[in-house]
């Protein structure tokens, strides 16, 4: 039986870059509505805070399904109660196998590891799956966090 799992990864890892590169390819390529040059991935990925995603600033996870990358989030915190969900990310190939819900309830058991009550995150409204999933995993809309360009709508969750 094929099944997932999910473990802590270093952000720049043979397995978790290409993930991040993926991640980044459908985000940019939807929102421009055309694909994303890799002149315009390269750039969006670089200075893009990654590195925060570590201890004791963060934390990133991969989710292997069958023993094949698929899927990686992260978690920043913000202040010692607060951390935002961040890239998270399921192949297409490996969609509907259940690895997002697994992914989330990881990134919480690691967030509540570090202390965390209150998860936020923000997302754009053309990307109505993510906004799907977080609202079937408890997540509710709530006032910005912050602002930015890339930044429609904010969810939250107390852990």
């Amino acid at each position: 039986m094929t099944h997932w799992t999910i473990a802590p990864e270093a952000v720049h890892s043979a397995d978790a870059g290409p993930l991040r590169r993926d991640y980044y390819d459908e985000v940019a390529s939807r929102y421009w509505r055309r694909p994303a040059t890799a002149e315009e991935i390269a750039g969006g990925l670089a200075g893009d805070g990654v590195e925060l995603l570590t201890p004791p600033t963060g934390q990133f996870l991969v989710g292997r399904y069958g023993g094949e990358a698929a899927a990686c989030g992260g978690i920043l915190l913000l202040d010692p109660e607060r951390a935002e969900l961040t890239r998270v990310y399921v192949r297409p190939a490996f969609r509907g196998k259940g690895g997002a819900g697994l992914l989330l309830d990881a990134l919480e058991e690691r967030a509540r590891g570090l202390g965390v009550r209150r998860m936020v995150l923000n997302t754009r409204l053309d990307l109505v799956e993510a906004r799907a999933l977080y609202a079937r995993h408890g997540y509710a809309e709530t006032p910005p966090y912050r602002t930015g360009p890339y930044m429609d709508v904010w969810y939250a969750k107390e852990l």
